[in-house]
């Protein structure tokens, strides 16, 4: 007897433990959150803006209620959007009197550096300085560095000035070993999002569109360091090609950087710029920071900016992709308010869902009748990101920006030979019809089947030209003859009319006024809401829960798994990227 009352008297100490220690968990995050909410730094005379660049960029990001805590963890992440409306709002503040960038390892496109970079010039014109320091300068931060004053390297550290490259991943081995084969449907001789489960290596036409959009990309970083840094182009582009300025005192005397020294080497500058002693402490804010004492003029006019950011997906999707029920209602919302007399639609996408991106294309044409839509595009905004651009009035896009890729494709495995060989599975069953099990994965198509898909396929792909050609005001056959599944940089994308504007995010906003003629009396919102701080933390914490177990546990192959589990999300036929594309 004396057991039991034990075993339940420990039962009943570990849930009222538990109990207790959940509700203090509770009210600890409560209290963490509405401190930070409560929060607002206050912006000291003679300050300076801090601006890490580390960690991944996304356009959009909600609050962090534990930024404030652990700083270190909120630095692997910058909202694009909300880092150029700071330095804008800085260049215009009497207390802010420069900017310091302080560089860690960057990632994200070339669109969205130059965005920054464009931002940061303009800061310039106040004539406010911008100082910069790195102890190890990428290619990517160093295309956003070359606007600075003043550049400091650390004596110990190095520079990479070597060129950019990008790679594609073949998954056509793996397959071979579990003797699973990729049946293809097609259309266009650029449309390879299907080459890395059909190939082991490039094929001649994807290296063609790969060289030639990478080598703009580059062109266009060199032409604009070059001004920046008053080096001759093809000097410059002569140290790019040979690598010469590895080390610190290379790129000191090749005039990339302006200073060899230690942060506190530049903390004294900092000092100096401000006219401060050498005891004095420097009055510096944070981009986060700062952006909550940021205060926008209220207008009864509204510019609605609906951001599209990920992979485009059928039904609300979720925080990292487009998710065409979600996207409908937030333009829906945005054209039935009075107060909405013009629309943005700011497009960060690689594409997805055929389907589903038709679906977004309806309402924006639905929305363009009634008020003035712009397109602005991101970093990428391809096949499905394209379709959501082409109903617009207006496209907007950076030279950096990946674009195109009007095309369509769809796969189905044939797994019948894994099944059986590797794990000893066999399917036989009945059906009413010749085609009712039409996608199955258990056995090969036939020829009949196949042609049906095909023609599905190319019906589809006649869709997507035929309204990309409506959309741009252009003949059927000249849309063809650039679409073909063919990617291009903005730059290339204008001068074959599938763009009409290379600008700025900024530039797309004043488009959109003028268009509304509201002769600058506006404020931008922005669409569809974010996640409320206590689901983006929960979502936050089961995402990072499940990427930190994938990645102990397979280590530098968690990648490539990343990559097999997106097959899942490849349902329908698919206005996608030919590849996933990491520029580096």
């Amino acid at each position: 007897m004396n057991f039991f009352k034990s075993v339940l008297s420990t039962i009943v100490g570990l849930f009222v433990f538990s109990l207790i220690a959940g509700l203090f968990f509770f009210f600890t995050i409560v209290g963490i959150i509405a401190l930070s909410s409560e929060q607002t730094p206050e912006v000291k005379p003679n300050s300076v803006l801090s601006i890490n660049l580390n960690g991944q960029i996304f356009e959009r990001l909600a609050e962090d209620p534990f930024a404030e805590l652990f700083p270190e963890a909120a630095d692997n992440k910058l909202a694009l959007l909300s880092a150029i409306e700071a330095i804008a709002a800085a260049k215009v503040d009497d207390n802010i009197k420069g900017i310091y960038l302080k560089h860690g390892s960057i990632s994200g496109g070339y669109s969205s550096f130059h965005e920054l970079r464009t931002a940061l010039e303009d800061f310039k014109e106040s004539g406010k300085f911008v100082y910069s320091y790195a102890e190890y300068m990428t290619e990517a931060n160093y295309y956003i560095a070359s606007v600075a004053d003043e550049i400091f390297l650390n004596p110990a550290g190095a520079m990479e000035l070597n060129g950019l490259s990008a790679n594609v991943s073949f998954f056509k081995g793996l397959l071979d070993k579990l003797e699973i084969e990729a049946q293809i449907f097609r259309v266009g001789t650029y449309k390879s999002a299907i080459e890395p489960f059909i190939r082991k290596d490039l094929s001649e036409a994807n290296r063609e569109q790969m060289t030639s959009f990478v080598n703009d990309i580059y062109d266009n970083y060199l032409v604009n360091v070059s001004q920046s840094r008053g080096i001759e182009l093809e000097e410059l582009r002569t140290i790019s090609d040979q690598m010469e300025a590895r080390e610190p005192e290379d790129a000191l005397v090749m005039k990339l950087v302006t200073a060899v020294g230690y942060e506190n080497n530049m903390q004294d500058r900092i000092k100096e710029a401000l006219g401060l002693g050498e005891d004095d402490k420097i009055n510096s804010v944070s981009l986060s920071g700062y952006s909550k004492s940021i205060s926008s003029t209220y207008s009864s006019n509204r510019i609605a900016v609906i951001v599209a950011e990920g992979e485009i997906v059928s039904g609300n999707g979720g925080t990292d992709n487009v998710g065409s029920d979600k996207f409908v209602k937030a333009i829906r919302d945005a054209r039935k308010s009075d107060r909405v007399k013009a629309i943005v639609i700011r497009i960060n996408s690689p594409g997805g869902s055929a389907l589903a991106s038709d679906v977004m294309w309806n309402e924006i044409m639905l929305t363009k009748a009634v008020k003035p839509v712009i397109a602005s595009m991101s970093t990428v905004a391809a096949s499905g990101g394209y379709y959501m651009a082409m109903p617009c009035d207006t496209i907007v896009a950076q030279p950096m920006t990946i674009t195109g890729s009007i095309g369509i494709f769809g796969m189905i495995p044939n797994m019948e030979g894994f099944l059986e060989n590797k794990l000893g599975i066999t399917n036989d069953g009945v059906s009413t019809g010749e085609f009712s099990d039409l996608y199955r994965v258990s056995s090969p198509l036939n020829e009949k089947e196949k042609h049906i898909i095909q023609s599905m396929v190319e019906q589809g792909y006649e869709t997507f030209t035929s309204k990309a050609a409506q959309g741009r005001n252009m003949n059927i056959d000249d849309l063809k003859a650039v679409a073909s599944g063919r990617v291009w940089t903005g730059t290339q994308a204008k001068e074959k009319g599938l763009v009409d504007v290379l600008g700025s995010y900024n530039d797309a906003i004043e488009i959109a006024a003028t268009a509304a003629h509201l002769d600058g009396d506006y404020m931008v919102t922005y669409y569809p809401e974010l996640k409320n701080k206590w689901e983006e933390l929960l979502g936050s914490m089961a995402n990072e829960a499940e990427s930190r177990i994938l990645h102990n546990k397979y280590g530098i192959m968690a990648d490539y798994i990343d990559k097999i589990k997106e097959l899942e999300s490849y349902k329908g036929i698919q206005a996608r990227m030919p590849f996933d594309l990491e520029i580096k």
